[in-house]
């Protein structure tokens, strides 16, 4: 039962999107070119929640709605990684050959969005206080609120409770969380008295994609409560001394007494397979990997807590495209997809809800078909997730929330896109066979990144 449980789930991450913080998707390529007359045609990448998924079941319930005063709105997948999508819709929307209404942008775009005003003002009111701090600071750009918070992300460990106890260790809930020197102890414990299948302590996402800018930024961040890369313009705001520290931090995480040396090609498909194969302990991932992983894994198996150090904050936001002229419908449909019962039914379907309500209301539920999948013909459910009391995911309040509120983001830059192919390019000699010292790293590093987001 249990190979045929881990072959089931290793079959499902062929699935994931390889890109951090964002759906990718292998559904419609095609923009739409016909303007339908009461159309909200919204661009996103893949709901990682599947077919027919709590996005997809969430407009068609705005449809229901709508649909008798002549407005339908209607999901356009877009393919590829995440790089490809922005491509993709900066180039329909710079050149207007795409008649998209509403746009799902990673959280790291709307700067780049809203200062090429492709992407417009929305009203304040839609950002309430509900909406999670870290979280509602994605949604602005220039003073103005440019976009809408529609589902979050943060980095989470998750690990394996077997491995733990097959190595000795007493206490294998770590649900009150660790720093960085307590991680590595566990791990020197499970390098002694290996377990079944076991290769190293843990592992991540440090291929040569977005995925490495977020380990980094992450290390880096851990160095220094007020650490930023940039300003609150969108400048360059590092120094070299600050680099080599974010640098020397990045390695010892990195070192071969700890990670899986696969990590340096692994994005989140291939990671996820690893630690699910048993081949490490600890994981650094996403939170809809906690509902994948229970597919296969039981409660006493498997354990998720907060990344020791500081995690990076992802997630998508949703924006009215400037050309769209359904905008005041359109600006209507985003209040519905992010509002409260929509967050609360998107955190049971496995996204990170963007508004606290979603996680401390028992009375906010989702009435919206169903979250969680529906019972089979004998009678048993198919929802492996543990859940709460009020049925949330039982890590949701917990664990969840606080690592949102904790998060920290990426550097905010309309020329994010520039920074992000710097950093990764920069940051892979640390990973080569002979990599340069902290200082001559931290240096090229910074000479990189200053013509990449000059003044």
């Amino acid at each position: 039962m249990r190979s045929r449980r881990l072959a089931a789930l290793l079959a499902s991450l062929f699935l994931l999107l390889p890109a951090a913080c964002t759906g990718g998707g292998d559904g419609p390529s095609a923009a739409p070119s016909t303007d339908v007359p009461g159309d909200i045609v919204i661009a996103s990448g893949r709901d990682v929640t599947g077919r027919n998924g709590i996005r997809e079941r969430l407009i068609e319930a705005w449809n229901d709605k709508y649909e008798k005063a002549g407005y339908r709105a209607r999901l356009v997948e877009l393919p590829g990684s995440a790089d490809e999508q922005r491509s993709q819709l900066l180039g329909a929307l710079q050149s207007g050959s795409a008649a998209y209404d509403v746009v799902n942008l990673d959280v790291t775009w709307v700067p780049e969005f809203a200062a090429a005003r492709l992407v417009r003002p929305l009203p304040e009111e839609l950002v309430d206080e509900d909406v999670i701090e870290s979280v509602a600071s994605t949604a602005r750009w220039d003073g103005d609120v440019y976009a809408v918070p529609f589902n979050s992300d943060v980095g989470l460990l998750y690990y394996r409770r077997d491995h733990l106890r097959q190595a000795g260790v007493h206490r294998t809930d770590l649900d009150g969380g660790m720093d960085w020197q307590q991680l590595e102890e566990l791990i020197n414990t499970l390098n002694d008295h290996k377990p079944a299948g076991y290769e190293k302590g843990w592992t991540t996402q440090l291929a040569a994609y977005e995925g490495r800018t977020v380990n980094a930024v992450e290390a880096f961040a851990s160095t220094a409560e007020d650490f930023a890369l940039t300003d609150g313009e969108g400048h360059y705001d590092a120094t070299v001394d600050e680099l080599a520290k974010g640098i020397d931090e990045l390695r010892r995480r990195t070192g071969q007494p700890y990670v899986l040396p696969d990590a340096v090609r692994s994005d989140e498909a291939s990671s996820l397979s690893d630690f699910a194969a048993g081949r490490t302990t600890f994981l650094r991932h996403w939170p809809y990997a906690y509902r994948t992983l229970h597919q296969s894994f039981t409660g006493d198996r498997l354990g998720v807590t907060a990344l020791p150090g500081r995690a990076v904050l992802g997630g998508q936001n949703l924006a009215v495209t400037a050309g769209s002229r359904r905008a005041d419908m359109a600006t209507k449909l985003i209040e519905y997809l992010t509002g409260k019962e929509s967050e609360r039914c998107l955190l049971d379907a496995g996204f990170a809800a963007t508004r606290s309500s979603a996680y401390t209301q028992d009375g906010v539920r989702c009435t919206v078909g169903a979250a969680t999948p529906s019972a089979t013909p004998t009678g048993e459910s198919p929802d492996t997730v543990p859940r709460d009391p009020a049925g949330r995911p039982a890590y949701a309040r917990g664990t969840l929330l606080p690592a949102l509120r904790q998060a920290v983001p990426r550097p905010r830059t309309p020329l994010y896109g520039a920074f992000t192919q710097t950093f990764t390019a920069q940051l892979g000699a640390l990973f080569t066979e002979h990599p340069p010292g902290d200082a001559e790293l931290a240096e090229e590093l910074d000479e990189a990144l200053r013509r990449a987001l000059p003044d």
